[in-house]
């Protein structure tokens, strides 16, 4: 894994994914819809956000993207959107069965592992780099 990513610098793109995107998304839905902050439409919103933007944006999102960090193959290729469902829906679910536990597994393998690899990093066949496009 060249230049795979640690907990820390992954913790803070999604900090700023969620205040630069999901929170504005939610703020809107409550002025114009009138959503719950917690509203499952903004997860309607959010969910094609995750899968799709890395498809087309070559792994970033807008958080990874401000912190120079991006999703690829293991590989060193370009995700796609099978791998982005594996990596969203199915390692989700797997996070929903285990009742959390598989969530708090993720972060401290990402933090101790040496390929900073998560259990949906496994299951969908990615990892999270520092390389930008065309230098894997």
């Amino acid at each position: 894994m060249d230049r795979s990513v640690g907990f820390w610098k992954r913790l803070g793109a999604n900090v700023l994914d969620s205040l630069l995107v999901i929170t504005p998304i939610a703020i809107l839905g409550m002025i114009l819809f009138g959503w719950d902050f917690d509203s499952s439409y903004t997860d309607l919103i959010i969910l094609p956000y995750s899968l799709i933007v890395p498809v087309l944006w070559k792994g970033y999102v807008v958080g990874k993207r401000i912190m120079g960090i991006r999703i690829v193959k293991v590989d060193g290729r370009n995700v796609g959107l099978w791998t982005m469902f594996m990596r969203l829906i199915v390692a989700g679910l797997v996070y929903v069965l285990t009742l959390g536990i598989g969530l708090i597994v993720s972060a401290f393998m990402v933090g101790l592992r040496e390929d900073n690899r998560s259990i949906h990093d496994f299951i969908a066949g990615t990892y999270v780099t520092e390389a930008k496009p065309g230098e894997l």
